[in-house]
């Protein structure tokens, strides 16, 4: 897993960064280390990963009300790590670590959480590393890369006995919790359909051509668990979602996780028991962008009930008068639910309960933060406490994700296909030649 701690450790690359502890520090175990700092309960953190979902760690982090110490900022990119250098060091009075590699972060028995942020295909390969190394994730969505990596990031929690929080923020909302509360207590009677919903005005992305490795970029760690090739242009930053199967899972995995996991819990269903897609990509035919830029998927449950997800990644119409959400239908009513909060509705469509949520948390923004990301954050950290019990643990986004997983696969083998609605199995062999990925040598978890 890397070399002896005392070789990784070291000042960082801006200025003259020094480092967070010492070696002696480093040495001891966490509790040790909450002793000497006079607070039993604190906890050292690592973040891998520092894109685009940073600006919502930040708040949670360096709140004193969340008794954290920040003391890795760990990126394959440099520029990345400076910049996230940079913004903690005018909100924190320690200086965080820089690292390159996760693998050694991990090897410092000090840290005792990791918040995982990093492109689909390291998610799953990346937590489990973290709870083999003794480490609580807050793993960002999606959860996994594919239906086997589901299976082994749930497998893995339950061997180590870590928390695994699984970053789709809108758990911690007391809003949707509450109205979701109501629907399964009867508010609209039988809740049997559920629309979940995403647009977005993305444009034209470059066709992707061989080129140089970015200044600063570790192409060998980016790719990680990913099998080996070429680099390619425009493909280190956000454009991995669009550019083929090997590091992203299109818009499902990276927005659908959202909405489908409202829906899936207002109906109170795990597995479905159908899956059909229609998926195509229709905006900017000629550019670079390799997925499907828009996809309707119905999913049928046993007992009549359906969820519908329909996404646009680059139409910003909105056809349901806002960019993302999730419409709940019942025999007695209906709930329009989003991250600003609620309506609720009767037969007729009269407005019976409105709730404007108190929290900020971006639509549809790049990068999102905001109050939800702080309070699922909070409550990771109360939940390593063992003061609270996770909003959303591993085992429940798991099953959530696995509905972006089976649109995914519908897609790509051009297949409708039934399910085991008891252990989500596809009974299609076709689709379940996609159920997992190819591993780079070496680098597949294993238990």
């Amino acid at each position: 897993m890397g070399s002896n701690r005392r070789d990784f450790i070291k000042k960082a690359a801006v200025g003259a960064v020094g480092i967070a502890f010492t070696n002696s520090l480093n040495a001891m175990p966490a509790s040790s280390y909450s002793r000497i700092i006079g607070s039993n309960d604190r906890i050292n953190l690592a973040i891998q990963g520092l894109g685009r979902r940073l600006g919502g760690f930040i708040t949670p982090i360096v709140s004193k009300e969340s008794n954290v110490r920040l003391a890795y900022l760990c990126d394959v990119k440099k520029s990345q790590r400076e910049k996230a250098f940079d913004i903690f060091s005018k909100k924190i009075n320690h200086k965080p670590a820089l690292e390159n590699d996760i693998r050694k972060v991990l090897e410092d028995k000090s840290v005792d959480a990791v918040f995982m942020a990093t492109p689909d295909h390291w998610h799953t390969p990346g937590a489990c590393m973290a709870m083999e190394a003794g480490k609580h994730v807050y793993l960002e969505k999606p959860c996994s890369h594919n239906p086997h990596e589901n299976e082994l990031v749930v497998a893995f929690q339950e061997k180590y006995n870590k928390k695994v929080q699984m970053g789709n923020q809108q758990r911690s909302s007391v809003e949707s919790t509450q109205i979701i509360k109501d629907i399964h207590n009867g508010i609209i009677g039988k809740a049997y359909k559920a629309i979940a919903f995403y647009t977005n005005g993305r444009g034209e992305v470059p066709i992707a051509t061989k080129a140089p490795v970015p200044e600063g970029l570790d192409w060998e760690l980016f790719q990680g668990p990913a099998p080996r090739k070429d680099y390619m242009h425009d493909t280190w930053d956000y454009n991995w979602h669009w550019y083929g199967w090997d590091y992203g899972t299109a818009e499902m995995g990276n927005n659908a996780t959202h909405e489908l996991d409202i829906a899936r819990w207002a109906l109170d269903v795990k597995y479905p028991e159908y899956v059909e897609v229609l998926a195509g990509k229709f905006q900017y035919p000629e550019d670079g962008w390799t997925m499907y830029d828009t996809m309707e998927a119905t999913y049928r449950f046993a007992g009549g009930k359906t969820i519908q997800w329909d996404g646009n990644s680059r139409n910003a119409y909105d056809k349901y008068g806002r960019g993302r959400g999730t419409i709940i239908y019942g025999s007695k009513g209906s709930v329009i639910i989003d991250r600003g909060g609620y309506t609720l509705y009767d037969l007729k469509g009269k407005v019976i309960r409105d709730s404007k949520s108190l929290n900020q948390e971006s639509g549809i923004a790049l990068g999102g933060g905001g109050d939800l990301t702080t309070r699922h954050a909070r409550n990771f950290f109360e939940a390593i406490r063992g003061k609270a019990t996770l909003n959303s643990p591993i085992e429940q986004g798991a099953i959530s994700q696995m509905l972006t997983h089976y649109a995914n696969i519908a897609y790509r083998t051009g297949k409708s296909f039934e399910i085991d609605e008891n252990n989500g199995r596809i009974y299609d062999r076709d689709a379940m030649k996609l159920w997992r990925r190819t591993y780079e040598p070496g680098w597949e978890p294993k238990l």
